[in-house]
């Protein structure tokens, strides 16, 4: 007994005593691992070449991508994406310049096959009335609709527990005037596609939602859908948790605010939760910001050790494109980089606005971006340059 007790004891010294070392090892290269990230960034012409066109869809903003598989995985070359664009130019362009004729609709759409930068690999669509004249895919149309409402679009992804139904947020959007800042967005609503196809795409379910709100602590106004993140095994996040996070902004600070969900309540809005800053609650005026001088558009998405990316434009509005890392994907996030400087601003007076990353899109240890750009004087700067409004990427590399 007495040998049995020894050996076991000498057996649980060296136990410990490799354990402990193997934890240091293991502390250490998680040390050296998670050194500050380094960015650097190009412009990726090849990929702002797929949104230079004369004839159809020309000009759009309000870019967001969606694998069509559900699953965020980079390298797959045979993936299905669909873009989804919000304010769109329709018609014929020559020499930079739109032809009589042209119209604007609220959303349109893009498919792309595969994940390289091809013009025979994607197809701009963009709905019509029995007419063939152009119209919007989404039209407001449920208990929340105000006349004069039109939609722009937020982020959007495939629930493969609904089916893999295709969900895309919806802001009402309401004129306040004749200039292009002249709007106001209210409500959002969800839009349940069932069949997410270029023909299924035309049929939706139009879910009203409590999600544009007044914050009262600051008496802004608060939309989520600004980008989502999922967070689940099924759509191969590095490190799941089986939540699907739902970004947004509060006006004002432009606060980005954060919520989340399970795939399968996606739909029961009254069931999500909010970040406090310190818990997940059910009250959304309890919602505490995660960073300040965010864009209405943005996106968070994973590294491969554990961190998570935020990007968007500075202020909004600005020439800059900006990134912060974060422990998670709440946060918190970190000193905020300064990773790109957007030509237009500089060299032709635009407006850049909205940038985001594709992750899906993007090869490993880079994000594709895109960012919008438009004038203050847009709807006469238009019918003279149609290149003033398309998406434009670039590349940022991160080690």
């Amino acid at each position: 007994m007495k040998h049995i007790n020894y050996f076991s004891l000498l057996f649980l010294c060296l136990f410990l005593s490799c354990n402990s070392h193997k934890k240091d090892k293991d502390n250490a290269i998680q040390k050296e691992v998670l050194k500050p990230l380094t960015f650097t960034a190009e412009a990726a012409p090849e990929w702002t070449a797929l949104m230079e066109r004369t004839s159809g869809w020309f000009a759009a903003d309000g870019i967001f991508t969606i694998p069509l598989d559900g699953k965020e995985e980079q390298g797959i070359q045979h993936k299905e994406t669909l873009f989804i664009f919000s304010d769109t130019y329709i018609g014929e362009v020559e020499n930079n310049v739109p032809k009589p004729g042209n119209v604007m609709v609220n959303n349109t759409t893009a498919w792309m096959q595969g994940n390289l930068p091809k013009k025979s690999a994607i197809a701009f669509e963009y709905n019509t009335d029995d007419q063939g004249n152009p119209k919007s895919y989404f039209i407001p149309n449920n208990t929340l609709a105000k006349k004069n409402e039109y939609y722009w679009l937020g982020d959007g992804f495939i629930n493969q527990e609904k089916d893999n139904a295709l969900y895309i947020f919806a802001y009402h959007v309401h004129k306040t005037g004749p200039n292009v800042f002249d709007f106001e967005q209210t409500d959002i609503s969800l839009l349940k596609i069932k069949d997410p196809t270029k023909e299924g795409i035309k049929t939706q379910e139009q879910i009203p939602t409590n999600l544009g709100f007044v914050h009262e602590s600051t008496q802004k106004r608060g939309y989520f859908g600004s980008g989502i993140f999922v967070n689940t095994k099924e759509a191969k996040a590095p490190y799941p948790d089986g939540y699907v996070y739902i970004y947004g902004v509060i006006e004002g600070a432009k606060s980005l605010i954060a919520a989340r969900t399970l795939p399968k309540n996606f739909e029961d809005t009254d069931t999500w939760t909010y970040w406090s800053g310190t818990d997940w609650v059910a009250n959304k005026q309890e919602v505490a910001s995660l960073s300040n001088g965010v864009s209405n558009e943005l996106s968070v998405t994973p590294t491969q050790d554990g961190r998570y990316l935020l990007t968007y434009q500075i202020l909004g509005i600005s020439d800059k494109v900006g990134i912060q890392v974060g422990e998670s994907p709440i946060g918190p996030f970190g000193e905020l980089q300064e990773v790109y400087t957007c030509p237009e601003y500089a060299e032709k007076g635009l407006l850049p606005y909205n940038a985001k990353a594709h992750y899906h899109l993007s090869k490993r240890g880079e994000l594709l971006i895109s960012y919008n750009t438009i004038t203050f004087d847009f709807w006469e700067d238009i019918q003279k340059d149609a290149t003033i409004y398309h998406p434009r990427f670039i590349r940022v590399k991160y080690k």
